[in-house]
């Protein structure tokens, strides 16, 4: 399993980097100002940190109780990912709708969009995970089948 430092480590490289491709292509896509845009995206950030700290933690004792290991393959990889997205879209429906001033059907059409971001977790964790195997876990503390 992973350290606490792994995890939030981790959890802040991905929220950081995130943040910085999110909010301006956001802002340019939807054509809210970068403010309203960058706003929200924060407020996502903290709750997703924080949600992504639980999650993760609770996904990996579940994988460790049904499987013994926490070795993901790519396709439960992606469904780790898609299920946490999930989470995220009901969760932040209304409050996109509020704080944009939209219906309830635009922010759900803006909010899958931004799920689209998923691609980018994907990514951001797979290229983690193998730059923990290239330096023979060194930088990350995992106790995990590679």
């Amino acid at each position: 399993m992973r350290t606490v430092k792994d995890r939030i480590r981790h959890t802040l490289g991905f929220e950081i980097i995130g943040l910085i491709i999110f909010v301006p292509l956001a802002s340019w896509l939807f054509g809210f100002d970068i403010q309203s845009i960058g706003l929200i995206a924060v407020a996502a950030s903290i709750i997703a940190t924080l949600w992504n700290y639980f999650y993760n933690l609770l996904f990996d004792h579940s994988m460790l109780k049904l499987r013994g290991n926490v070795h993901k393959t790519v396709p439960l990889r992606m469904l780790h990912a898609f299920l946490f997205e999930g989470g995220l879209l009901l969760l932040f429906l209304p409050i996109i709708a509020w704080h944009l001033g939209i219906s309830l059907w635009q922010a759900f059409i803006m909010d899958i969009t931004m799920a689209t971001f998923t691609w980018y977790m994907l990514l951001f964790i797979t290229g983690f995970m193998t730059m923990c195997f290239l330096f023979q876990q060194t930088i990350c503390y995992l106790n995990v089948m590679m």
